[in-house]
């Protein structure tokens, strides 16, 4: 790995991004419609690319208006349409994030989620080499790209890439084709490519189906119970808001010193406290004064998960100062209370820029207050 100055402390510039073009894709879905915001609250102006919002309720819907963004449907797997619009959007800075990101719709829908996964990586890239080159590119991928063989290590990046199943596998073969698109065209043209890993991201505003906190929140205003698959899986939880401010660090990273930009990084919290599937639910539903939101079934045939599954975050902190600001508690208390501020009826775009100032407040980011 390359020799990385160490940053002692963060600090986004907001004239970086000032009026930059920002192509941003999947900004309709739980984590683009969050990151929209921040690009926004730094002066980026950003064109969004993705299919339709993919629930009913939407965190995108709820967050409107969208004063200044350019909003696009766009299927990243019609590399046709996808040209015309990554032409005329002709962004400074691109955030890859459009995905089929759900493990359990990848094992009913493999074909679907390989084509979206990977295809829909190598149509974007394949635009931008061939249009006006935008200053840095940023693919998101996962924390589930690693080989896991359940020895409870934490993957640094150069950790050996696989997959298990077809998610984890798509998301891996991203990483490899990503890397050979640097290293075969970007690198040539002098445009920093990088990917970034992130842990399981939960905060307000996520109704994907098959995952924790969405299930459990169903289960409670719909006064039922949802099976919890792996009760004792761990996972290396976090607050929505802090990969994205990672990523934000990244991105600033490579327009402003392009030739000390790590190729991949994780973004997740410190290992400790460890967290399972069952003790995230307990603490949610404390939350939502709830009780009996789960049942178990071990006789109940789920696909493959791993049961254990942790990254090391150290790259990030070294060569970027990024460290998780919310604890994994308070990371579940904020998507707590903020699912149940929808439920009361609050304006769900001002209560989430509250939390984004609560969030620049304890990471020292003027940058990412309201002004």
């Amino acid at each position: 790995m390359e020799a990385l100055v160490t940053v002692a402390r963060p600090m986004l510039d907001r004239c970086a991004w000032q009026g930059r073009r920002v192509l941003l894709t999947g900004h309709s879905g739980f984590k683009g419609a969050w990151m929209s915001l921040l690009l926004q609250r730094l002066g980026a102006q950003v064109s969004g690319l993705s299919l339709h919002p993919p629930s009913d309720p939407n965190l995108f819907e709820l967050l409107a208006p969208w004063p200044g963004l350019l909003h696009q449907i766009c299927d990243i797997r019609d590399d046709e349409a996808l040209a015309g619009y990554v032409r005329s959007a002709s962004p400074d800075i691109v955030v890859h994030m459009a995905a089929q990101a759900l493990v359990q719709s990848a094992y009913a829908e493999p074909v679907k989620t390989i084509a979206t996964n990977v295809m829909g990586t190598v149509n974007l890239l394949e635009q931008l080499r061939y249009t006006r080159p935008p200053a840095a590119v940023l693919v998101i991928t996962s924390d589930k790209v690693y080989e896991n063989r359940e020895a409870g290590v934490d993957f640094p990046e150069d950790a050996a890439l696989g997959g298990y199943d077809a998610y984890s596998a798509s998301k891996a073969a991203a990483e490899i084709l990503t890397s050979a698109y640097r290293r075969s065209f970007f690198d040539r043209i002098g445009v920093p490519l990088a990917t970034a890993r992130a842990g399981n991201v939960i905060g307000g505003g996520d109704w994907a189906p098959n995952r924790l906190i969405p299930d459990l929140w169903r289960a409670y205003i719909g006064n039922k119970q949802v099976l919890m698959r792996n009760p004792w899986a761990v996972r290396p939880w976090q607050h929505v808001l802090d990969p994205l401010y990672g990523y934000l660090l990244l991105l600033q990273q490579c327009i402003t010193c392009p030739g000390n930009v790590p190729n991949a990084v994780n973004f997740a919290p410190s290992r400790e406290p460890v967290r399972t599937v069952l003790e995230v639910s307990e603490r949610f539903a404390g939350h939502l004064g709830a009780a009996g939101l789960w049942r178990t079934d071990a006789s109940a045939e789920t696909p493959y998960e791993s049961r254990f599954l942790s990254i090391d975050s150290t790259l990030a902190a070294t060569s970027l100062g990024w460290h998780a600001r919310l604890e994994v508690d308070e990371a579940i208390q904020w998507s707590a209370e903020w699912y149940l501020a929808h439920e009361a009826g609050r304006d769900m775009r001002a209560f989430s820029m509250r939390q984004i100032d609560a969030f620049a407040e304890l990471a020292g980011e003027p940058a990412l207050l309201a002004t």
